[in-house]
């Protein structure tokens, strides 16, 4: 038992022994294989089945497979064609960066048997990289002091390429100043030194700009560029200077202290401190002008700091020093001449010698209000002065003697329109730039009476209503004067005119202070309509100054008079009785409504309507011109007494009104009716001389009428007899306004008269015009148609009064 187990322990050695001896032999050939980096994916590298020794036909059951000792499978084989293949993108710069050689160690296995071969793949460097520089930009600072043939290091470029691939060389970029020497280091690398060929001056050129170029030996090269800014460092080696080595300025006596007089301005090319520079007076400057004028140490500026007097030092030489702050100072100098200039430095004087105020408003022109004396002390132009006064002013200035003038009145003065003038006497020197001065005296004019009071209008409407209460503000007529104190005040009054004997005194009243105008009576329309006078206001000057307004007083109507009727004439209160046939026809006259208003024209107007009728289809009524007509002929079946009542209405507003009742009694006769006014006669007895008496009572009526004028224009001109118990009359039934009654077709007192004539001559009737008794308005006669004119006064006549 125990000798089987050796047995057996034996086998497995040897076994492994000659495994190991076979696995040695098989590792230790190594398959060598060289490419260029960068190669595409799928390219070929090697027929490796073929180079093995390997049957193509059992790759596949034999499983061979490619390891790489590497993070990425860069190269695999294809199984079907033993071929080995690039998988990824080789960077030999990636895979060795710090290497020279650069090699791919890969083992390819196959089982069955199993067997491990040794690859190693050299990767092959191609120039594909540039040389650059650790920095783009290097700045070297150098002094302008340091010798030519000076070395400066600057850093060398880079490139991951080797062998030939890596940097060759260095070139730098044309200089007059700089030039580079290349050196090889210990390991092969290549870097350049900066040399200084010329020396520096930063006062010329402060800084320099250069390029470094590096290039590579590849095939073809590649290249990688640096800037290089030298910064020249300055020196003390320049001194400061003035634009000029002497000034010469010219400066104005009593120039302000402290303001500046020159601004010295030395310049050192040089920067810093070196360039930083101080000012100062050398020896051979005067106390006198170091006292007289200050220097700024640190900016050069010159300014006054004593009085310049041009009587006193009229030149004043300086001399000033720059010096730099460098280290080693450097200094420069110039000189300064100031020159002290006159100038008209005394004002002009003015004095006055005399001056009158106030003075009346009625100066004369010429008249002397001022006298002035002017002077100057300086000589010369300053000296020589000019007086005036403002141009927009009624005065002028007269020269009477070496400077002494006059001020004298050159234009009326008018206080109304400039109570008081400020005259500002101003002199001037001819100087340059010229001096002056003045003095304001205030002229006060005195009023004198000179402006008549002035109405604002110079004529004056005032409407009046009628029925006014006695003592009524009318207006106020307020007139206006522009002259001061008692030529101001004013008193008002009427100026008398009697108008149809009557005094306005009577009939108006005015405050004599203040011109309010009031009415002293009542005022009826219908007597007396309007009043034109004069008012005239009166200053309390000496003498006094008055004008005078036109005033027309309108009344104005109201509607205080009823309308009366006057035809068909009846007695107060009684029933108007008429007769017509009754075979009148449709469309005849029946009678006429007449009515009077003594109301204007819109009050007056008057319309007529039945307020009663007794049957309405029989009668119609114009409402204009109150003619009653038949509507249709009479029936057996009308009433024979036929009952009207007849309203006349003005316009006034409330309207007034007055009524008549018409009693018609209808006759059975064969007479005809008349239809209009310019009819036949009725064939009535009474009517038989119709056109006769006509003929009469229209040449009666004209008779009266021209009688009625003549003895109204001899009332009118005679004074009448005031009385207590007497009352305004008129001569005639229509008033002196001459206005028409309400009736739209009557537009005269003849016309309403020729109406009414022909109404009443119907009716055998004769109509005339009466003197107005005492208390009447009107008087209407009616006289019986047998009568004649010459018994109308003695006629037992009917009197309808109104």
């Amino acid at each position: 038992m125990e000798g089987f187990v050796c047995s057996q322990y034996w086998k497995r050695y040897v076994s492994t022994i000659l495994l190991f001896v076979a696995t040695l032999y098989s590792t230790s050939a190594v398959t060598h294989y060289s490419v260029p980096e960068e190669l595409e994916e799928g390219t070929v590298v090697a027929n490796l089945a073929g180079d093995l020794g390997l049957d193509v036909k059992t790759l596949v059951d034999r499983k061979m497979r490619i390891e790489i000792i590497t993070n990425r499978k860069y190269l695999d084989v294809k199984k079907e064609t033993g071929e080995l293949y690039i998988v990824e993108r080789i960077d030999r710069e990636s895979l060795c960066p710090t290497k020279t050689s650069c090699y791919l160690k890969m083992e390819a296995i196959i089982e069955n048997p199993k067997r491990i071969f040794y690859i190693e793949l050299e990767i092959m460097d191609i120039n594909d990289n540039a040389p650059h520089f650790r920095r783009d930009t290097i700045d070297l600072d150098i002094s302008e002091a340091t010798q030519a043939g000076e070395r400066f290091s600057v850093s060398n470029a880079v490139d991951p390429d080797v062998g030939s691939n890596s940097v060759k060389t260095y070139h730098l970029s044309e200089s007059d100043f700089f030039t580079i020497e290349i050196q090889t280091g210990r390991d092969g690398s290549k870097f350049a030194d900066l040399i200084l060929k010329n020396t520096l001056d930063r006062e010329q050129q402060a800084v320099h700009y250069l390029i470094l170029t590096a290039v590579d030996g590849g095939m073809p090269s590649r290249s990688g560029t640096a800037s290089i800014i030298v910064h020249v460092l300055d020196t003390n080696d320049n001194a400061p200077t003035f634009e000029e080595e002497s000034y010469q300025i010219s400066v104005m006596e009593n120039f302000p202290i402290g303001n500046l007089v020159f601004h010295l301005n030395a310049t050192d090319l040089d920067e810093g401190s070196n360039s930083d520079l101080k000012y100062s007076y050398s020896l051979y400057t005067s106390e006198k002008t170091q006292e007289t004028f200050n220097l700024n140490l640190n900016t050069g500026e010159i300014t006054v700091k004593g009085v310049l007097n041009y009587e006193d030092f009229n030149i004043y030489d300086m001399e000033v020093i720059a010096n730099d702050k460098g280290a080693n100072s450097l200094s420069g100098k110039c000189k300064l001449k100031i020159v002290i200039e006159d100038m008209n430095d005394n004002h002009p004087e003015i004095s006055i010698k005399s001056f009158q105020s106030p003075v009346n408003e009625n100066t004369e022109v010429d008249t002397v209000i001022a006298v002035v004396s002017v002077s100057d002390k300086d000589s010369g132009d300053n000296g020589v002065v000019d007086l005036h006064i403002p141009d927009n002013m009624p005065f002028k200035l007269r020269e009477s003697s070496d400077n002494y003038y006059e001020l004298v009145v050159s234009e009326p003065l008018d206080r109304e329109k400039v109570p008081e003038y400020d005259i500002t006497f101003t002199v001037t020197d001819r100087g340059s730039p010229p001096l002056s001065d003045n003095e304001t005296m205030t002229l006060e004019l005195l009023d004198v009476n000179d402006n008549v009071p002035q109405f604002p209008l110079s004529f004056y409407t005032i409407r009046v209503m009628e029925n006014n209460a006695p003592g009524a503000l009318l207006s106020s007529l307020t007139a206006f004067d522009p002259d001061l104190h008692e030529n101001q005040y004013l008193v008002y009054f009427i100026l008398e005119k009697e108008i149809a004997n009557t005094s306005m005194s009577m009939l108006f009243s005015i405050n004599p202070e203040n011109g309010n105008l009031y009415a002293l009576k009542t005022f009826d329309y219908e007597i007396e309509n309007e009043f034109l006078f004069h008012i005239e206001a009166r200053d309390s000057g000496s003498p006094p100054l008055s004008s005078n307004v036109t005033v027309h007083i309108i009344i104005v109507d109201q509607n205080d008079n009823a309308p009366v009727i006057v035809s068909p004439w009846r007695a107060h209160g009684s029933v108007v009785e008429e007769k017509i046939p009754r075979s009148t026809d449709k469309g005849s006259l029946v009678s006429k409504v007449i009515a009077l208003d003594t109301d204007s024209v819109h009050n007056s107007r008057i319309t007529y309507q039945f307020l009663q009728v007794t049957d309405a289809t029989l009668f119609s009524l114009d409402q204009y011109n109150g003619e009653i007509r038949t509507m249709r002929m009479f029936s057996y079946r009308d009433p024979r007494h036929q009952r009207l009542v007849v309203v006349a209405k003005d316009n006034g507003e409330p309207a007034l009104s007055a009524t008549v009742t018409i009693k018609l009694s209808t006759v059975e006769t064969a007479v005809k009716a008349y239809s209009d006014m310019t009819e036949v006669p009725l064939e009535y007895d009474i009517f038989s001389d119709l056109n006769l008496y006509l003929v009469i009572g229209l040449g009666s009526v004209s008779f009266l009428l021209l009688i009625t004028i003549l003895v109204t224009i001899v009332l009118k001109c005679q004074k009448p007899k005031h009385s207590k118990a007497a009352a305004p009359c008129r001569n005639s039934v229509i008033s002196d306004r001459n206005s028409s009654i309400a009736d739209s077709t009557l537009v005269s007192n003849d016309a309403y008269w020729y109406s009414l004539f022909l109404a009443e001559t119907r009716k055998g009737k004769m109509v005339v015009r009466q003197p107005v008794p005492k208390g009447s308005r009107y008087i209407v006669s009616s006289l019986p148609r047998g009568t004649g004119l010459t018994d109308t006064s003695d006629s037992a006549a009917s009197t309808l009064q109104v």
